[in-house]
């Protein structure tokens, strides 16, 4: 195909019927006065709905997504799931005084306005140690949804029409590590076309909004009079009055950047696979008076895996929390997750989070801070020794 030869910015206009909002023919014998430079002609800001073809299969796609869209019914029976491996009951070994006064050391330490006595002369009195259950659900799925899509035109295949596209859960997709999110986009076969660019109209060049499609510009130097001082001509623009636009290099237009300069735009369906872990969380509340939302920042010893296409909830566990609270997210899960997407695999898991209270003296008051987690984490309200600073 051959390029059409560049176009000024008033031939644009001319050729298309546009009145140049920026552009005013100086009289004969009078220096040119230039109205200021106005927006670009707004072309459309997305393809028209004549550009996209009616694809079988496809009928509801639009630009700019059509929503995900439901997985096909299996073709086979889907297997149903199975109870896991029963789980132990475990309790937490209470941790000692050496490790409890270490962790609260390591804590004030990471103060700067906690002072260090409460650590050194303060007297542990009791220490109580407490089971803190959270059960985990992971719901790994896929969606599909698909969009209409276009790309310059540097002569990639068009084949719409050729046979019936593939449907959106017929493409094969790569195949995905699972509970981890991923993302893959294609282009449908059979769906490609080409039409021209709706931005340009197909001239692979804009108007120049810098200087209203005029190509140049009054100059910065004289402010458009031709001279500088009496009779002294500006050596910027050489006694014109104008300087090229520096944007457009005079030319008046810019290369579309839709469909950068060739004219012509590939249009396509491309669809969108995701993979999503969908997490759950519940933790049991316990009475040490620690709040719940401490314990999301650190991990525990875990006690239960049960790893399969479709999970059982958890059955016969020590606490009746956990057990309804499986069962309750389990059908969510389910129900929630297959309307919209295919669910691949599903994991629950349950951890057993180490919290201890200790209760300690310091100068004949009672206080007390809490260490939990795998990582002895601290946590303390009523820390009896801070003052204020700040660090210049």
């Amino acid at each position: 195909m051959e390029s059409q030869p560049i176009m000024s910015g008033e031939q644009y206009y001319k050729n298309y019927g546009i009145a140049n909002p920026g552009y005013m023919p100086a009289a004969p014998g009078a220096a040119a006065m230039f109205a200021p430079p106005v927006e670009e002609h707004p072309g459309p800001s997305a393809p028209p709905a004549s550009m996209f073809d009616n694809m079988p299969g496809y009928e509801g796609t639009m630009a700019g997504g059509g929503g995900f869209l439901p997985p096909p019914m299996p073709s086979q029976p889907v297997p149903q799931p199975s109870p896991g491996p029963e789980q132990p009951h475990w309790n937490i070994p209470s941790i000692s005084e050496d490790t409890a006064r270490d962790a609260f050391s390591l804590y004030v330490s990471s103060k700067c306005c906690y002072s260090s006595a409460p650590v050194k002369d303060g007297v542990i009195i009791n220490m109580e140690s407490f089971n803190t259950y959270r059960y985990r659900l992971e719901t790994f799925t896929e969606s599909r949804s698909t969009e209409w899509s276009h790309e310059p035109f540097n002569g990639q295949p068009v084949d719409a029409y050729v046979q019936q596209p593939p449907g959106p859960w017929d493409l094969p997709a790569k195949v995905p590590t699972f509970f981890v999110d991923g993302e893959q986009k294609m282009k449908v076969p059979y769906t490609s076309s080409m039409k021209p660019c709706h931005d340009c109209v197909g001239m692979g060049r804009k108007p120049c909004k810098d200087c209203a499609g005029s190509g140049n510009k009054v100059c910065w130097v004289c402010n458009g009079s031709g001279f500088r001082h009496g009779d002294d001509r500006c050596h910027h623009c050489s006694g014109r009055g104008r300087e090229n636009c520096a944007q457009c290099h005079g030319q008046g237009s810019k290369q579309c950047t839709t469909c950068r300069g060739k004219q012509q735009l590939l249009v396509f369906i491309s669809l969108t696979v995701k993979w999503t872990n969908n997490s759950d969380n519940y933790v049991v509340e316990q009475s040490s008076g620690l709040q719940v939302s401490n314990l999301s920042q650190v991990s525990g010893k875990e006690l239960f895996r049960d790893s399969q296409y479709l999970v059982y909830p958890v059955m016969g566990f020590p606490d009746p929390m956990i057990v309804q609270a499986a069962q309750r997210l389990v059908g969510d899960h389910q129900g929630k997750f297959s309307r919209t997407s295919r669910i691949l695999q599903q994991r629950q898991t349950i951890e057993l989070i180490p919290v201890t209270k200790v209760t300690y003296t310091w100068k004949g008051k009672t206080y007390v801070y809490f260490v939990y987690g795998n990582e002895f984490k601290v946590h303390t309200d009523d820390y009896p020794a801070t003052c204020c600073c700040s660090v210049m």
